[in-house]
C-alpha cells in the first residue's frame, strides 16, 4: 500500500477503491492499525510528517524484499520510524519556544483562504471572500465558493464570468452543468454563465493551477467538455484532472487522475489514462507524457503541501503564492538544495520555514512580506 493512501485517509479523501485498499491494510494486523494511529496522532498534534514518505517508501522496499515471516516486526519498525522521525520536531519545538525573538506586527504572515474576485459580463466586479454570502439571479457564493443555476440555455448567446485567485487565495467554483473546478492561488479562470444545449462545454484557464472534477457528458446530452490554457487544449467526456500552468512558468502539466483526456497542441496529440502526466514546454515543440505522481500533483486541493526532492526554489515559489509573501536568496547556493516533506498548508510560515531550517541548515530573516534566505 501506498503511504499517500494514509495521508488521505486521514484527510477523507480516499476514493471508493483506495477506501477497499487502506481497509484491507488495515484490518491485516495490530501493527498496521498502531501505525495508521500513530502518524493520525502526530497530524493532530502538529508534529510533521517530515521525510514520512520518503522513509516509507524506503522501508517498503525492504519489507518487499525479504521473507514474508518478518511481516510483522518490520511494520512495528515502521511506526517506530515515523515516531521517531518526528520527534527531533517536536523537541526542536519545546526548546526553542523560550527564546523566540519577538515578532513585529509587520512578520505576521498568515497563511492564505478562500478568497476570489468574480468579473461578472459587464466588466463589474464583486469581491468573494470567506465569511461573506454572495448572490445574483444566476449565482450563488457561501465565501468559499461560487455555484452557477443549474442547467443548460437553448438558442441564447454565451455571457462569461472570470474568476481570479489572487496570492494568498483559493476558490471552487461550480458551473451550471455540475462541473466542479478548484482554483489555487494566483489563477485565473474564464467560464460561461450558462452552457448551451448541444454545444461543446468550453472553459479557458488563463494561468494558474485548477483542480477540475468534470461532468459527464452523458448527463449533458453528449456535449463534450474542453479546457483551453496557454499552447494547449484538453478535451474531456467526463473525469478529473488537474492542470498547471502559471504564467511565470514555461511548462504546462496536466495530470490525469480518473477518465480518459486527449491533450493537444498545435497538430500534436495525446491521449492520457489516469496516472499519467502530459508536460509542455511553451518555449518547445512537442508533448512528453509520463507516469505521474497523483499524490503530489493534486494535494494542494486538501490542504497540504508535499515536496519530493524538490530544490528550495522551487518550494519558495510555491509558498510566495500561498502566503503572499517574497523570497530573496542573499546565498544562492541554497537555491537548489533539495527537500522533502509533507506539510499543512493551514499553519504560519515560520513553521514551515524552522522545519526547512532544521533539516537543511539554512538561515532566514523575516522583513515585513520579504523573507531572506541567507
Amino acid at each position: 500500500m501506498e503511504f499517500e493512501l494514509i495521508i488521505k485517509k486521514i484527510n477523507h479523501s480516499l476514493s471508493k477503491e483506495e477506501e477497499i485498499i487502506f481497509d484491507n491494510w488495515y484490518n491485516e494486523s495490530a501493527d498496521h492499525r498502531l501505525y495508521f494511529h500513530k502518524v493520525e496522532n502526530n497530524q493532530a498534534k502538529n508534529i510533521e510528517l517530515i521525510d514520512a514518505k520518503k522513509a516509507w517508501n524506503s522501508l517498503q522496499k525492504r519489507i518487499n524484499s525479504k521473507p514474508k515471516k518478518f511481516v510483522y516486526w518490520k511494520y512495528a519498525a515502521a511506526a517506530a520510524l515515523i515516531l521517531l522521525l518526528s520527534i527531533p520536531l517536536l523537541f526542536q519545538d519545546i526548546q526553542t519556544a523560550p527564546f523566540k525573538k519577538p515578532v513585529s506586527i509587520n512578520n505576521v504572515i498568515k497563511p492564505g483562504t478562500d478568497k476570489a474576485i468574480l468579473t461578472l459580463g459587464d466588466g463589474s466586479q464583486i469581491i468573494l471572500k470567506k465569511g461573506i454570502e454572495y448572490q445574483s439571479e444566476n449565482s450563488k457564493s457561501t465565501g468559499e465558493k461560487i455555484i452557477y443555476e443549474t442547467g443548460t440555455k437553448q438558442n441564447t448567446e454565451l455571457t462569461y464570468n472570470y474568476l481570479t485567485i489572487p496570492r494568498g487565495g483559493q476558490f471552487l467554483v461550480e458551473l451550471g452543468d455540475g462541473t466542479k473546478i478548484w482554483l489555487n492561488s494566483e489563477s485565473k479562470i474564464k467560464f460561461p454563465v450558462n452552457f448551451i444545449e448541444g454545444r461543446t462545454r468550453e472553459v479557458e484557464l488563463v494561468y494558474g493551477e485548477a483542480y477540475f472534477d468534470v461532468s459527464p457528458s452523458t448527463d449533458n446530452k453528449g456535449a463534450k467538455f474542453k479546457v483551453f490554457t496557454k499552447n494547449q487544449e484538453v478535451e474531456v467526456l467526463g473525469t478529473e484532472f488537474n492542470i498547471k500552468a502559471y504564467k511565470e512558468e514555461n511548462l504546462i502539466c496536466t495530470t490525469l487522475v480518473e477518465g480518459k483526456v486527449t491533450v493537444s497542441r498545435f497538430d500534436e496529440t495525446a491521449t492520457l489514462i489516469p496516472k499519467q502526466q502530459s508536460i509542455i514546454k511553451t518555449n518547445q515543440s512537442g508533448i512528453v507524457v509520463a507516469k505521474a505522481d497523483i499524490y503530489n500533483s493534486v494535494c494542494w486541493k486538501q490542504g497540504i503541501f508535499s515536496f519530493d526532492n524538490m530544490s528550495l526554489k522551487d518550494i519558495m515559489t510555491v509558498l510566495s503564492r500561498w502566503y503572499n509573501i517574497n523570497f530573496v536568496f542573499i546565498n544562492s547556493n541554497f537555491e537548489n538544495t533539495t527537500f522533502t516533506g509533507v506539510l499543512r498548508k493551514n499553519q504560519n510560515i515560520e513553521n514551515i520555514l524552522k522545519t526547512i531550517k532544521s533539516l537543511n541548515a539554512i538561515h532566514y530573516e523575516i522583513k515585513n512580506n520579504t523573507v531572506f534566505i541567507k
